[in-house]
């Protein structure tokens, strides 16, 4: 996940629709006519998918969004692609506002090998319907991550840690409200938020206003937070798993705490078939075994840190390796945590006006 969510970008792209579908074509990297997959920056690489390349000799087309809010927007305004990726939060509004289509699971190869815990997460995978719309991929968590040589661990035990005063200008969270207020959940001692009431909004509020004046910077893309580490601008952050990985195998002392006092942060992202999508059928159905492939878990969980949706191929990586990125045991990866579900259209443009207010420091 690649993030910047700003709410004053989501009305804007609403009201310039036709500007929208423009700078979303000139972010595109073009492979395939035939195909066009709406994502993450940095999930264009062909590691994700090399089913895909060894069959058509190139990667489909790629145009980016940086974070849910400004793709759903885009696409509400006429953007056309054929696959795009999405989290749990999201699917079920981008199902209900009719963007997407059913996915026909005989036709995505290796669709039984998904993690079952997945199938049976409610109104993800499927609808009240019993229709498919969402293939799991990627999953992990956004967790407390800090520089082991500049941070001492036992001022590192709670969430509480960002809105201590020592650790002013230090901070960094995510440009992205759905992160900002899982952390503010947990805080708060909130572990399922869609049933926030105003009171804890008030207080999940009360505590990002207070991380705000300990924050360096906002991060709108991994490697942009894991440049901040790395040189010594950010010390503490509220990160993917990526973050770690990535630097530990750059020899930077970072390390990612799962078992603070409150908790931790659990997504899980996926494909989608949008609605009227103008590519190739077949092509979509290909992508999406290819993202599907187990041959494709390894990387994803050892040069990234994220674990993969098809059981087979996180099965067959080793435990050494599974322990080393943090999925050992999957009962344990959602156990302590927030689970990142749909929340209410309402509390969702609560949280994006109030993140607004927040960052502008009010």
């Amino acid at each position: 996940m690649s993030i910047s969510r700003t709410w004053k970008g989501l009305v804007a792209t609403v009201a310039v629709g036709a500007v929208v579908s423009m700078s979303a074509a000139a972010s595109a990297r073009a492979d395939d006519s035939d195909l066009t997959v709406f994502d993450w920056a940095g999930y264009e690489a062909p590691e994700f998918h090399p089913a895909y390349v060894e069959k058509y000799g190139h990667s489909p087309t790629f145009a980016f969004f940086a974070d849910e809010d400004e793709a759903f927007a885009k696409l509400m305004s006429g953007f056309k692609a054929d696959i795009a990726h999405p989290c749990s939060q999201s699917v079920a509004k981008w199902r209900d506002a009719g963007l997407l289509q059913p996915i026909d699971p005989k036709r995505v190869k290796g669709y039984d090998d998904i993690m079952p815990g997945f199938k049976d997460m409610k109104n993800l995978m499927t609808g009240p319907e019993g229709k498919t719309w969402f293939i799991p991929f990627d999953w992990g968590n956004t967790a407390l991550t800090y520089r082991t040589d500049k941070v001492d661990a036992a001022d590192v035990q709670s969430l509480q840690a960002f809105a201590d005063p020592k650790f002013k200008g230090r901070v960094s969270i995510g440009d992205n409200v759905d992160d900002a207020y899982a952390l503010a959940s947990l805080a708060i001692g909130l572990k399922d938020w869609t049933g926030m009431t105003d009171e804890q909004f008030q207080k999940a509020s009360d505590f990002l206003r207070k991380v705000h004046k300990n924050v360096r910077l906002y991060w709108t893309d991994g490697t942009e937070l894991a440049q901040a580490m790395a040189g010594g601008e950010v010390d503490l952050a509220w990160a993917w798993n990526e973050t770690a990985t990535t630097l530990k195998a750059e020899d930077v002392p970072v390390t990612m705490k799962k078992d603070t006092k409150e908790g931790l942060s659990t997504w899980v992202c996926g494909y989608v078939r949008l609605k009227d999508a103008p590519g190739s059928e077949q092509k979509a159905y290909d992508y999406l075994s290819a993202v599907n492939d187990p041959k494709v878990s390894k990387y994803l969980v050892t040069d990234w840190g994220y674990g993969h949706g098809n059981a087979a191929g996180m099965k067959a990586i080793s435990q050494k390796e599974l322990e080393a990125s943090g999925y050992g045991d999957i009962d344990k990866f959602v156990g302590n945590t927030l689970f990142q579900s749909p929340v209410s259209p309402e509390l969702k443009q609560k949280m994006i006006a109030e993140f607004e207010k927040i960052k502008a420091g009010y």
